[in-house]
C-alpha cells in the first residue's frame, strides 16, 4: 500500500532549506520500512535535509543493524514482515544501550488505541501515513535535541524519591527505577516544580517543546507509565490527577 508524503506546500519530496541540519553534526536515522517506495522517498527527504540514513526492511533486520551500528533516531514502520514493529521497539527498550533511543512509530494505523499501544510499547513519538514531511522533520528534531541535551548536574529529591541528573538515575527508598526518556523529563520536570499543578498543554510544552505537536492523551499515557514505574506495592501515588486541571507532584491530596 502505498501512502505519499507531502510538505505544506503539498509537493511529495523535499522540505525548506533553511532546516538543513548542520554539515557539522549529521545524525543516523535507521529508516525501518518495508515498503521500498516509501523507503526511498524518506531517504531522499533526510538525506537533503543532511541526515545521514540506514535502512531495514523487517524487524530483525533492524535489531541487527542497531546492534552493528546505532543510530541517533529510527523511523520505525508498525506493520512489518516476520516480527512487528510494536516487538521492534519493546526489545530496543529492553536493552540497556538502546532503552533511550529516541523512536517514532510510522503506521497508516489511525486508531487512538493504536496510538496508545504504540507508546505505551515505548515509541517516543507516534505519525500516521500519509504524514507531511515537514511535521516529521519538526518531530525527528525536538526528539535529537531532546537526546542530545546534557542535563544539569545535581540531584532532585521529592518525599522518598531522588533523581541524580548527571548520573540519569532515579531511586525510591532503596531501589532504582527504570523510567523511559520521556518519563524521565516528566518526572523531572515534576520534582523541579512539587506540589504545582500543570495542565496538560503546560506540560506538553515543558517536556514535550512548544515546537512538536503532540496530542494532549500522549500525556495521559505517560503519566500511567510514569506511576506504574515509580509507585510500588504498598507506596504512595505521589503522581496527583486533578480533575479539570491536571496532574501534579504531590504527597497529600488536591
Amino acid at each position: 500500500m502505498s501512502q505519499a508524503m507531502t510538505n505544506s506546500n503539498g509537493s511529495a519530496m523535499g522540505a525548506p532549506m533553511s532546516d538543513i541540519v548542520s554539515s557539522t553534526a549529521k545524525p543516523l536515522v535507521l529508516v525501518v520500512e518495508d515498503e521500498a517506495a516509501l523507503a526511498t522517498m524518506l531517504r531522499y527527504n533526510l538525506e537533503k535535509q543532511g541526515y545521514r540514513v540506514e535502512e531495514a526492511a523487517d524487524g530483525q533486520e533492524a535489531l541487527t543493524r542497531v546492534a552493528e551500528s546505532q543510530p541517533d533516531l529510527v523511523l520505525l514502520d508498525w506493520m512489518l514482515p516476520s516480527m512487528s514493529g510494536i516487538e521492534v521497539c519493546r526489545q530496543l527498550r529492553r536493552r540497556p544501550n538502546t532503552r533511550d533511543l529516541p523512536v517514532i512509530m510510522v503506521t497508516a494505523r489511525t486508531e487512538d488505541q493504536d496510538a496508545v499501544r504504540g507508546l505505551n510499547t515505548g515509541a517516543d513519538d507516534y505519525i500516521t501515513k500519509p504524514f507531511n514531511m515537514d511535521a516529521l522533520l519538526a518531530r525527528m528534531r525536538a526528539l535529537l535535541r531532546r537526546a542530545s541535551s546534557v542535563p544539569t548536574k545535581g540531584k532532585l529529591v521529592f518525599h522518598d524519591l531522588s533523581m541524580d541528573l548527571a548520573a540519569h538515575r532515579v531511586q525510591r527508598n532503596s531501589r532504582f527505577i527504570h523510567l523511559g526518556p520521556t518519563e524521565f523529563r516528566l518526572l523531572e520536570f515534576f520534582m523541579q516544580h512539587p506540589h504545582r499543578v500543570f495542565s496538560r498543554e503546560e506540560l506538553l510544552d515543558a517536556v514535550w517543546g512548544p515546537d512538536i505537536h503532540v496530542e494532549p492523551r500522549t500525556v495521559d499515557v505517560h503519566i500511567r507509565r510514569l506511576r506504574k514505574s515509580i509507585n510500588g506495592p504498598e507506596e504512595l501515588d505521589v503522581v496527583r490527577t486533578v480533575r479539570a486541571a491536571g496532574y501534579a507532584l504531590d504527597t497529600e491530596p488536591l
